[in-house]
């Protein structure tokens, strides 16, 4: 049964957007890896389908299971090979197999369909996130570009140097380049796999997206600064920051999620940061008048959202309109919230907003309603203005 609780658990944490699939099991150290991941992976393509099946057959009421619980399991009930554990668990399911079976032939014959993988929207039959790159920062609180490249290299992989276009990022086998933009950032094919590399298990280099690298870069705090990262966990960004700090300074860094910011702790370890100050609190709560952030002149605030631009985390099923209107109105509200009180910290220079959203809601009017109410702060033209440049000036 442990297999099914532990799938349980990190197919919640993706569906709250806590981070990669494939980072969420291999940092579980469950000791069937492979077996984990393949569960994990198909409970969660197949998700909307378990889920419209579960709530047909009301089967949380009769099993008083969770959601997710019940999804792994009828995953591998119906569609995988066969449930895996014994017990009352497997008592309890296989006394409803009969309805489950029955409800999941009726979505078939609804849907005109013979085959499992037929009930799946066609953006689900696909894998985006297989065609894209595998992005590794060097996490130069360990290590340099140059060594990192030098290690990679004696270990069989090939160096094509800088990229200078993207196609320069479409690469095969063991092929790597260094991106275009952050020169801390290496390239490689998508599936490369580092999750058992001693290069990863040390803290040299850590796996992070091109995406999630571009705030702290854009921040740029410099070494010996007082910076807050204000919704941290699970921490890629903060160890970018203390990197970029190179250890000098205050990193204050904030989550209401206990548990989050306890594996938070063990990444930062793994990274060798030991700039920071971790507070499991509500960001909303700090006391911006403190005398502890006298000090700050930097914020990088990446607040909940709705986590439509993640490839990786994406849900394609529909969703009702109104419920997805009333979703996102009421996180572009605790967003412009986040926003709002950041600005309110006295020797504030320099602020990064950041989302993995695609909607305007959570994106460009945030920052425009924030700017109207916060006059004395402007938005950088990102054609004109680089952070470098405006390092003196009250910016958002």
């Amino acid at each position: 049964m442990a297999l099914y609780i532990k799938a349980a658990e990190i197919l919640q944490k993706a569906e709250m957007k806590q981070g990669a699939l494939k980072t969420l099991v291999y940092d579980s150290k469950f000791p069937s890896i492979k077996q984990l991941f393949a569960l994990v992976c198909e409970t969660q393509k197949f998700s909307s389908i378990l889920q419209e099946i579960i709530e047909s057959t009301k089967l949380l009421k009769h099993t008083k299971l969770k959601m997710t619980l019940a999804k792994v399991l009828v995953y591998d009930l119906l569609i995988g090979q066969g449930l895996k554990c014994g017990g009352t668990w497997k008592a309890k399911m296989m006394k409803h197999r009969p309805r489950l079976q029955a409800e999941l032939a009726r979505m078939k014959v609804r849907r005109k369909v013979s085959r499992n993988e037929d009930l799946l929207p066609a953006s689900a039959q696909h894998t985006p996130g297989d065609q894209l790159p595998r992005y590794v920062r060097v996490n130069t609180l360990k290590t340099s570009v140059e060594d990192a490249v030098d290690y990679l290299k004696r270990d069989g992989f090939s160096y094509l140097g800088q990229a200078l276009k993207l196609d320069n990022l479409t690469l095969k086998n063991k092929d790597f380049v260094m991106d275009l933009h952050l020169p801390e950032l290496l390239v490689f094919s998508p599936k490369t796999e580092f999750h058992d590399h001693f290069l990863y298990k040390a803290g040299h280099i850590i796996l992070q997206d091109k995406a999630s690298c571009l705030p702290a870069y854009l921040l740029d705090p410099p070494p010996g600064s007082h910076v807050i990262d204000a919704c941290a966990a699970p921490g890629n960004k903060t160890s970018h920051l203390a990197a970029i700090m190179k250890n000098r300074g205050r990193l204050f860094a904030f989550d209401l999620d206990g548990k989050r910011l306890a594996t938070m702790s063990t990444l930062l370890l793994r990274a060798g940061v030991t700039c920071h100050q971790l507070a499991n609190q509500d960001f909303l709560k700090v006391d911006t008048n403190g005398p502890q952030y006298k000090d700050v002149e930097y914020i990088l605030l990446d607040p909940s959202c709705s986590g439509s631009g993640m490839v990786c985390l994406r849900d394609d099923s529909a969703a009702h309109p109104e419920e997805e209107k009333a979703r996102l109105a009421s996180l572009a509200s605790f967003q412009l919230k986040c926003l709002n009180h950041s600005l309110r910290f006295p020797r504030l220079k320099r602020l990064v907003y950041s989302t993995c959203s695609i909607h305007s809601q959570e994106n460009e009017e945030v920052i425009a309603a924030c700017l109207q109410q916060n006059p004395n702060f402007r938005h950088l033209d990102e054609q004109r203005d680089t952070p470098k440049s405006n390092a003196r000036s009250r910016n958002a």
